[in-house]
């Protein structure tokens, strides 16, 4: 089971992050399913808002993506950068 603090944070992280994170890392959605341990399609169903997704798995692909340097941004303006990116 995921750290109570990435399931937390995976709540406030949406498909169109997802699909953003998946660009700057140029990963397609087969990568991102294979490094979080989740079926591909299931993360297409999260990117294109056909699935809320589990908790856990959500946070297995929260994991995924900053273990690869990937930064989620919320508040106003949810966003996605890459560390050391302003």
């Amino acid at each position: 089971m995921a750290p109570v603090t990435y399931l937390l944070q995976a709540d406030m992280m949406t498909g169109a992050q997802i699909r953003a994170a998946r660009g700057f890392l140029n990963w397609s959605v087969r990568d991102l399913g294979k490094k979080a341990k989740v079926h591909f399609n299931t993360v297409h169903a999260i990117e294109r808002g056909k699935s809320h997704g589990k908790p856990e798995t959500l946070a297995a692909i929260r994991k995924a993506l900053e273990k690869a340097g990937v930064q989620f941004t919320n508040g106003k303006h949810p966003g996605v950068r890459l560390n050391g990116q302003r």
